[in-house]
């Protein structure tokens, strides 16, 4: 009699985010693997081409689930990779990366042994995909002038104060922001506006906004498009404090509907962010893909409550920003 093979878990992860945490975390998560009768295949991770060409080469029938660790760029190269090889295996995500907004919308554990327990259960769910040209992205596509910032930003500074190094390094350019003319359409209508930020959301936190589309669900076949219309700054300062308590889609200054596919065409040079990576220069054409990726999940009834409103990066920020208001009223 023929001796069954032993189940096995890819698990994809990123030396780097988050300062390295789960690097000092993979003997733990492989002890809890081989607990559980799960032989762990580790890969460090360093480009597409690396990740799409190890996925090509597996037999998915030895395979239990994929697993990757690292934040939100990580998991877009490693859901990049097995959409392109048409893989359907179950995924485990370890959220160690600096803002990890997809695994926030699905409340993921941020213990990597948690994580590691959550990944052996038989939970999951289905969630949607978005598209941008010929690339997927989990969470977010974004242009516009805060995206130029963000790309500014030094990564170790992000590493080491993680979410706050974006407001810190936009403060001092707020009232630099260019607005630029965008023409968006979709099967329902054509709109041209000057815009200064846009996002079109699968999920609902971005760039550790945890609230930047309050109402978005990851898995009903559309995306959340929020567009912040050209404004003075200092409107633009109070809409930042809405912003943080998903209080601005009612806003006069922004633009908000939803839609499964939508053309974004420029006169201006500009390049999309696809989960906070760079992505491609308009024109793009974005779409969802409904349903595409399981991931592992914990059950309802073991999802802690959300408790990201008073961290305290928010309260660093909006002080902050209440300083720069008061310097540009003098």
């Amino acid at each position: 009699m023929a001796r069954r093979k032993r189940k096995k878990v890819l698990l994809f992860y990123n030396p780097y985010s988050g300062s390295g945490i789960f690097r000092t975390h993979l003997d733990m998560v492989v002890a809890k693997y081989q607990k559980g009768g799960l032989t762990t295949i580790p890969v460090r991770s360093a480009s597409y081409l690396n990740i799409s060409k190890v996925l090509s080469e597996i037999d998915p029938d030895e395979f239990d689930h994929l697993a990757v660790a690292g934040g939100d760029g990580t998991i877009n190269l490693f859901v990049n990779g097995i959409l392109d090889n048409n893989l359907e295996l179950p995924v485990a995500i370890y959220p160690t990366g600096t803002a990890n907004d997809f695994a926030h919308h699905l409340n993921l554990p941020d213990d990597v042994g948690k994580m590691a327990e959550t990944a052996m259960q038989d939970h999951s769910m289905l969630v949607d995909v978005g598209k941008c040209n010929d690339r997927y992205f989990i969470n977010v596509a974004a242009l516009g002038a805060l995206v130029d910032v963000s790309r500014k930003t030094d990564p170790n500074l992000k590493n080491t104060l993680g979410v706050v190094s974006y407001y810190l390094r936009a403060l001092p350019e707020l009232g630099n922001l260019k607005p630029v003319p965008v023409r968006l359409t979709t099967k329902e209508k054509t709109m041209e506006e000057e815009m200064l930020f846009m996002v079109a959301m699968n999920g609902r936190a971005a760039g550790g906004f945890k609230k930047i589309s309050p109402d978005a669900e990851i898995n009903d076949g559309l995306l959340d498009v929020i567009l912040f219309k050209a404004m003075p700054t200092l409107e633009l300062i109070p809409l930042f404090f809405n912003v943080v308590h998903g209080r601005h889609p009612g806003s006069r200054n922004v633009i908000f509907f939803q839609t499964d596919r939508m053309r974004i065409e420029s006169s201006e040079n500009i390049i999309a962010d696809i989960d906070g990576e760079k992505g491609s220069s308009l024109p793009v054409d974005l779409s969802i893909v409904h349903d595409r990726l399981r991931i592992k999940t914990l059950p309802e009834d073991k999802v802690q409550p959300d408790t990201d409103e008073g961290h305290g990066w928010q309260k660093q920020a909006e002080k902050l920003l209440h300083r720069r208001q008061m310097m540009l009223r003098r």
